[in-house]
């Protein structure tokens, strides 16, 4: 798979991604919260238009965490009636282990959730960082690799993967339920997620590519 070739410029190109990625993530949780992410949550923020409340829920839909679970399931029981099994819990996998560092986060930070708003939608967590920007980056993005193996679409399919998470965590500050710190913090992780992930689904892709 080209999008996963291990030649030198690629490697430093992901390790220097890591890199920047995990930056961001350092950034949002030592500066998270303060003015500007005050600012930006109050201009995101949808509880006076109920349009947008209703657009806000229909879209965190998408990233709630027993949704991913049920279609990653889903995904794997597919790949399993098509003979790659290990493929679809690779998936499963790659995203459930995310979901559970992402967990850990919120434990270790023990951020409190925004409260300059009502909240829009039920949290039962610590902020920081958002599950859903995390977890829809996970699942979607490794999803869209999966699907797109040895494919012309696979960029297209990536972008679109990320603009769906990209779209979920934004939700969740409309919602009032995070700061944009949270969020990006979320799809940071993710994103560095993906890529530390990368090397296994190069494995077993290309195991699976070599079955007669």
């Amino acid at each position: 798979m080209s999008g996963f070739a291990h030649s030198p410029v690629t490697l430093w190109w992901r390790w220097g991604l890591v890199a920047l990625l995990a930056a961001i993530w350092l950034a949002m949780l030592l500066w998270g919260t303060g003015p500007l992410d005050q600012r930006i949550y109050e201009e995101l923020y949808a509880g006076r238009d109920p349009a947008l409340v209703a657009v806000a829920r229909t879209i965190t839909f998408f990233g709630e965490p027993t949704v991913l679970i049920v279609a990653g399931i889903v995904f794997a029981v597919i790949m399993w009636r098509r003979g790659h099994l290990r493929i679809g819990l690779a998936l499963v996998a790659v995203t459930m282990i995310g979901r559970l560092l992402s967990e850990f986060q919120k434990i270790t930070v023990v951020r409190p959730r925004p409260e300059l708003e009502s909240h829009l939608a039920v949290t039962n967590s610590w902020s920081f960082p958002s599950g859903h920007a995390s977890s829809s980056m996970i699942f979607y993005v490794t999803l869209a690799l999966v699907l797109t193996h040895r494919s012309r679409w696979l960029p297209l399919a990536a972008a679109g993967a990320i603009l769906a998470s990209l779209l979920i965590g934004t939700s969740r500050v409309m919602l009032g339920v995070h700061w944009p710190s949270d969020v990006i913090a979320g799809w940071s992780y993710g994103l560095l997620w993906v890529l530390l992930t990368l090397p296994i689904a190069k494995h077993l892709l290309g195991a699976d590519s070599r079955k007669p």
